[in-house]
């Protein structure tokens, strides 16, 4: 991953230990309206891909133990891992797009249901994405991939194929600059990676017309299979966040001004909301800044903002970063990551950074796109995550008027019972994420993600439930500190009005 030039190395801290009595009454554990449901705290654990789905997108035994893990220690809600509306395949990535897929995802609202206590609200997040290819091979590559043209043949003196081809794979990297288009060139050094501005092939031009019922019939497979709600995932280096980019040059109605751009993400919306129904919570997290040079900044992810609040939303979650287009080259073989660079690490900033630090680089943009949408005069709640560790860190951005719901990722990964601890007075025993991202180290390699805080821990357990090569447990060991007086009965589902 990208790092700072600066090398500043940041220290999390636990903070201020709240007593019980401290954490009742605070914001973070008030409770907050979410549309139709009610969360009983405003903690929020957001989507990360755990690769723990089979090759065909089916939940497993693994799957239902990660999110078991996270609700025993009952947050106000819990979104599951970005899950593929196409019925293609993605490896280990949960998918939605057949009702096959539904009786192993009711499993898996059920044992968050079991886990929690019924405190916490279960959401799903539906993605779609377009196809991405592995770096090839120089000679494989002009051997088999690239498709010669009049252009290629004129630069050869119309010489034969095969001779093109030969001499393609002898030259270096300037010399093929010169022949070369800039997507060929692409494809070799990085692998083909197809846009949603490549109008020309009938499938990429298609989408704005097949989209909104992919998402629509993926938003009723979820709502059939129990989950409260569904969160669209319209961020980081996929295709609804490539439509919202200012590089979304698409001139047939969908790309270009902000208000193209933002019609088919609008269009989806509507789709799904018109196929849920107005009583399912629908939301979606989007892009505060793309951190990439061209890209959306927070004055377009202001004017979504209040175009996703006014359309009905129920929640918008913000994001940054994670693209494509500053990626790191990957080796030859693999594919590429989107956050391998700048904007890569905006979206998962690490201990060694710059003056600002990793911790809640988010927040003023997240503040923004919430002062245009109250501006507006309306009160969709807004959900900011970004390196958020301890009770008065959360707590300001509330405070501050950043966000109306705190989302923990990594420090909820390194401790799934954290919330449950402050809320309990016992924030003292709180294991402190110190994003040194081993977790995104893993991801990026499509490896089961676990936590170097508890993966080496009681490895000879009985019970506990190794990786592959049996060195890694797959899930953090249970609080020993749960005590039978911390498990209330779960509040009244009566709304309650955003405050």
């Amino acid at each position: 991953m990208w790092r700072p030039p600066q090398r500043i190395h940041h220290v999390p801290a636990i903070g201020r230990v709240p007593t019980r009595e401290e954490a009742s009454a605070s914001r973070l554990f008030s409770p907050v309206e979410i549309g139709p449901v009610m969360l009983e705290q405003r903690t929020w654990v957001p989507a990360m891909v755990p690769w723990r789905a089979t090759e065909e997108g089916f939940v497993t035994d693994e799957v239902i133990d990660w999110y078991a893990r996270y609700a025993r220690g009952r947050p106000g809600a819990i979104v599951v891992e970005a899950t593929g509306i196409r019925d293609v395949a993605s490896g280990p990535l949960m998918r939605i797009g057949d009702d096959r897929f539904i009786p192993g995802l009711r499993r898996l609202v059920e044992a968050v249901r079991q886990a929690s206590g019924g405190h916490t609200r279960l959401f799903i997040q539906l993605i779609d994405f377009l196809s991405i290819r592995r770096r090839p091979d120089p000679t494989k590559y002009f051997e088999r991939f690239l498709v010669l043209t009049d252009a290629h043949r004129a630069a050869f003196d119309h010489a034969a194929d095969d001779v093109i081809r030969r001499r393609l794979a002898g030259m270096k990297r300037d010399e093929l600059a010169a022949v070369l288009s800039e997507r060929e060139l692409e494809s070799l050094e990085f692998g083909h990676r197809e846009r949603i501005t490549d109008v020309e092939v009938p499938h990429i031009r298609e989408l704005p017309a097949v989209l909104p019922g992919l998402f629509a019939d993926a938003a009723q497979r979820a709502k059939q299979a129990g989950f409260d709600g569904v969160e669209l995932h319209y961020a980081h280096a996929y295709t609804m966040a490539s439509f919202l980019s200012r590089k979304n040059t698409r001139e047939d109605g969908y790309g270009g001004t902000r208000e193209n751009r933002v019609r088919l993400p609008l269009e989806v919306c509507a789709a799904v909301r018109a196929r849920v129904g107005p009583e399912y919570v629908v939301g979606c997290r989007f892009l505060a800044d793309e951190c990439i040079e061209g890209g959306s900044d927070v004055a377009d992810a202001a004017y979504f903002g209040v175009a996703f609040a006014r359309a009905g939303m129920d929640f918008i979650s913000t994001s940054r970063g994670g693209k494509f287009d500053d990626a790191r080259q990957p080796g030859i073989g693999a594919s590429s990551y989107p956050y391998t660079g700048p904007s890569g690490y905006e979206c998962m900033p690490q201990y060694i950074s710059d003056e600002r630090g990793p911790f809640g680089r988010n927040l003023d943009a997240t503040k923004q796109i919430r002062g245009a949408i109250r501006e507006a005069g309306l009160r969709t709640p807004i959900v900011c995550a970004g390196g958020v560790h301890n009770f008065d860190f959360a707590e300001k951005m509330l405070a501050d008027g950043a966000c109306d719901v705190v989302g923990s990722a990594r420090q909820s990964l390194a401790d799934p019972d954290w919330f449950l601890k402050l809320k309990s007075g016992r924030g003292d025993s709180v294991r402190t994420c110190e994003f040194t991202n081993y977790c995104e180290g893993l991801d990026q390699k499509h490896k089961v993600v676990t936590c170097q805080l508890w993966d080496k821990i009681d490895l000879g357990a009985p019970g506990v439930r190794k990786t592959a090569d049996g060195k890694r447990r797959m899930v953090a060991p249970d609080w020993p500190g749960l005590e039978v007086g911390d498990v209330a009965a779960p509040a009244s589902r009566e709304r309650v009005v955003l405050s």
